[in-house]
């Protein structure tokens, strides 16, 4: 009996239930359900859009600007990594297989009008991960008190401060807990045997399926893989931001010249194709079941691709090297930006324009995206093939952070902890790639937006805290341009 079998058939009862509760769903017509994660998580966005005064709109240029450099201080000594390096590493744990499969699947399901409601939640989610970002850097600790640039951050430790901060502490303990017990299933699943295992069916696929030469080679691809990874985050968060902020802008420029590429070619139907998501997006004709409908699968899309109020983003930008915790958030709040207002709108546009959704006949997720390209350049779909490779590689290299710093927090940041974890989380990827572990990846896709659950109680209850450390640097924003 392989592996796979004995996960899934003793591990399938506990995996289901756990994701009944976290997936929970109510109905909202008779044809329609929502879950209540995306209630959660688009609640937030809205609230703190609102509630900070539509930072994400009135600071946006204010944030690249940062990013740029152009505030650094050349004598700050504060973080281990650069901005642009912090937020190419969040990114590279974001953007992946959800701006190509995911982005096909809402479009084959929703339709266009999906993709106009994937850009409205993108902009509000932005607030969410300025405030995630925001308090990491604010409350993060130094790992011994003699060491100046190495430091940990993320929701295990402003979840103590914010329910400290209500006097009750012990609870702000169990959340914490409870944060990084979730980090650690989501880095370990799908963060990392999910991604193994898609890249792997992926290249699978383009070389020739059961003909093809890696035909029962999932194991070898896994250790292939297991060994790149290895090499980059056995270097800690130097290492892996230092890949990051190579790889990201590099796999982003090949997928998104591919996908111009094919608009180009197509452009004849750009207009059309923009007439039709508008169309469908505020079509009153598919009544209100068909209109919530279509709302609702762009909200999933781009909460489920951004991550903005799971709290993953906030661990890496803790690392920061700056002590102005709100300009790091504006830095953050750039990732759902580039992943699902760029990324995941390429993605869609290519689907659209091209006409692929029209006639999915079978297809989904990777497979209608790889259509869409192959429509433009008969062998565009190798470029994908490559893309997902690359952006599945980024994904572990992050999200194997994510779990170290999880682990930390519970047992101590010791060397041996972290190498222990490291050497699991790559012989997880050698599973990842050559079984099929569908019980386990449902459970770790739950722990993944468990993680949203405690973390955006914890932004609520540090709201205040929030808004004033945004009232005080956007005063002394102002204060310098009056001087200048």
């Amino acid at each position: 009996m392989g592996i796979d079998k004995i996960i899934d058939d003793r591990f399938s009862p506990i995996a289901d239930a756990i994701s009944s509760v976290i997936f929970y769903s109510v109905p909202i017509t008779d044809t329609l359900d929502v879950q209540l994660i995306l209630v959660w998580l688009s609640g937030a966005a809205i609230f703190f859009t609102v509630f900070l005064g539509f930072i994400n709109f009135r600071y946006f240029k204010h944030a690249i600007d940062v990013v740029r450099g152009k505030y650094d201080d050349p004598n700050e000594h504060s973080g281990e990594i650069s901005r642009f390096q912090a937020l190419a590493t969040s990114l590279s744990g974001t953007v992946g297989l959800g701006n190509i499969a995911g982005v096909a699947v809402a479009v084959s399901v929703g339709g266009p009008g999906a993709v106009i409601w994937m850009i409205v939640m993108a902009f509000f989610s932005m607030s969410t991960k300025f405030a995630e970002v925001m308090l990491a850097v604010k409350y993060r600790r130094k790992r011994a008190p003699e060491d100046k640039h190495e430091v940990s951050g993320g929701p295990m430790y402003y979840l103590k401060e914010a329910f400290a901060h209500h006097n009750i502490p012990y609870v702000g303990s169990i959340m914490a807990v409870i944060f990084a017990i979730c980090c650690i299933g989501g880095s370990l699943g799908g963060g990392n045997m999910f991604q193994a295992n898609q890249a792997f069916g992926m290249l699978y696929s383009v070389t020739g399926g059961e003909t093809g030469p890696l035909a029962g080679k999932g194991w070898l691809f896994g250790i292939g893989l297991a060994i790149m990874v290895g090499i980059v985050i056995i270097g800690g968060i130097k290492k892996i931001a230092n890949v990051a902020s190579k790889l990201v802008p590099a796999m982003g420029i090949l997928y998104l010249a591919a996908g111009f590429i094919v608009i180009a070619i197509h452009y004849a139907n750009i207009p059309a194709a923009f007439v039709t998501m508008f169309t469908e997006a505020f079509n009153p004709a598919a009544g209100f079941g068909g209109l919530l409908g279509v709302i609702l699968v762009g909200v999933q899309r781009a909460a489920f691709s951004n991550e903005a109020g799971l709290g993953s983003a906030a661990i890496v930008h803790a690392n920061a090297n700056t002590k102005d915790a709100v300009s790091q958030g504006m830095v953050g709040m750039l990732g759902p930006f580039i992943d699902t207002v760029i990324i995941c709108l390429v993605t869609a546009l290519v689907i659209v324009i091209s006409g692929t959704y029209e006639n999915v006949d079978g297809m989904a997720g990777v497979e209608l995206t790889s259509a869409a390209l192959e429509s433009g350049v008969s062998w565009f779909p190798y470029i994908l093939a490559v893309a997902v490779f690359l952006f599945a590689y980024s994904t572990m290299i992050t999200w194997s952070y994510y779990g170290v710093k999880a682990i930390g927090f519970l047992f101590g940041e010791r060397p041996w902890v972290e190498l222990a974890y490291k050497i699991f989380f790559c012989f997880c990827i050698v599973i990842g790639a050559s079984t099929e572990l569908d019980s386990i990846i449902m459970f770790t896709d739950a722990m993944i937006f468990s993680m949203g659950i405690p973390n955006i109680i914890g932004l609520f209850l540090l709201a205040g805290v929030i808004r004033r450390e945004v009232k005080l640097y956007t005063a002394k924003l102002k204060a310098q341009k009056e001087a200048a």
